[in-house]
């Protein structure tokens, strides 16, 4: 039977999931080999630039260990720099070189400055901490131990300290820009995750929409043509007149129901489009009546209220709601009378269908397809729909309240 049936598993919809796009820092890439082999040249050069003193012993493998230690980097920012600034005092303490103090180690300042991943301790306070330190280290030695006057060292060493303030200024840029890139990325993953589950919420309101449609369209037109099959078999000896009359009856519900299916394949090729033809309403539930009342079963059709005024989506409910329960009753109630009642009022149509046929046992959340069908298209135009048992075990009745906003009672 169509009246208990059971409950179908919500469709799931599925959630892209990113893929880890995250590399290794511990490989070394190309754009590490050029910063090394760009840092050895410029400590080279930066040291002929400034009257230093090029030999084997001091800058030369100054510069190569700094070049080389900026091959670990990535894995390592805290330890290279570390490294780096030890290597540029040991060297310049042990008078092997006298490069300048902080624009040698320029690019694993920036390295470990820019460092912001998760998991790890930030990056700009430590490279700060350490610069100042190298700074404040490198006056004292200057003045104590090198003889250097207090302006002179002012002079050379407040340089690198503005070249220190700006490397890590431009490296917190830097780090920032990251970081908006990171957000930009997260939003626009996340924006397409709700677009897709969006485009399949809609899928699977297409496919109920489509589903319920055809139950009702298919459903009705079997029972009505079958209903008058049987009046024609049954008349076409003694009233071949009523026999040729219960089958052009039956011959007009095949071609609506070609209208609707016509009307539904329309909608499905051309989304945007209006269908060719007008769609199921108040205005034929009477027709409906006509065409399901039969000698076995005695339908009353009762209105109130200007059915005209009713918008489009309501009256398709309304329609479907009476096509729907009238079929249930004369496929599966055994009914002998049913009674149809439309009302318009008070902003609301009111739509009840009850027979006195007999009631299968109901268990909650076994809807048939028919009911759960009538009961979502209520649902989605905000009204109320109950169905059910009128008392035990003989008759049923389907109620529905739909709000019709807008308009006047």
């Amino acid at each position: 039977m169509d009246r208990p049936a059971a409950a179908a598993p919500a469709a799931a919809v599925p959630v892209p999931v990113p893929a880890a796009a995250a590399a290794d820092p511990g490989t070394v890439r190309p754009v590490d080999w050029l910063l090394a082999a760009l840092t050895a040249v410029a400590v080279l050069a930066g040291t002929a630039r400034l009257g230093g003193r090029l030999d084997v012993a001091g800058a030369l493998p100054l510069a190569l260990w700094l070049g080389l230690l900026l091959l670990a980097r990535r894995r390592w920012p805290f330890a290279v720099l570390l490294l780096s600034v030890l290597a540029v005092l040991v060297f310049r303490t042990s008078g092997l070189t006298d490069a300048g103090w902080v624009w040698p180690v320029s690019a694993a300042y920036a390295t470990l400055a820019a460092d912001d991943r998760p998991g790890r301790r930030p990056g700009l306070p430590w490279a700060a901490g350490i610069g100042l330190t190298e700074l404040a280290f490198a006056a004292d030695w200057e003045m104590t131990v090198g003889g250097t006057p207090p302006r002179e060292v002012l002079g050379s060493l407040g340089t690198e300290a503005l070249w220190l303030a700006v490397l890590l200024a431009a490296a917190t840029a830097y780090r920032n820009r990251l970081r908006w890139r990171a957000e930009l990325d997260e939003r626009l993953l996340r924006a397409a995750r709700e677009r897709d589950l969006e485009a399949g919420r809609r899928i699977a309101e297409a496919r109920l929409d489509i589903a319920r449609e055809l139950h009702d369209v298919v459903g009705h037109t079997l029972t009505v043509v079958g209903i008058q099959l049987r009046v024609a078999a049954e008349a076409l000896d003694d009233s071949p007149q009523e026999a040729r009359a219960a089958l052009a009856d039956a011959q007009r519900v095949r071609t609506e129901a070609v209208r609707d299916l016509r009307a539904l394949v329309h909608v499905l090729r051309a989304p945007g489009d209006a269908p060719e033809e007008p769609a199921a309403g108040v205005h034929e539930v009477a027709a409906l009546v006509d065409r399901m009342r039969s000698t076995e079963l005695d339908i009353r059709w009762e209105t109130s209220g200007d059915l005209g005024a009713v918008p489009a989506p309501v009256s398709l409910a309304v329609h479907r709601i009476v096509q729907e329960s009238l079929t249930n009753t004369v496929r599966h109630a055994g009914a002998s009378r049913a009674d149809v009642s439309v009302r318009y009022g008070a902003g609301r149509v009111e739509v009840s269908v009850t027979d006195d046929g007999r009631t299968p046992p109901v268990t909650p959340g076994t809807a048939g397809h028919g009911v759960r069908g009538m009961g979502e298209r209520v649902r989605a135009l905000g009204g109320d729909f109950s169905a059910g048992p009128l008392d035990e075990g003989y008759g049923w009745v389907v109620r529905a309240v739909i709000p019709v906003p807008g308009f006047p009672a």
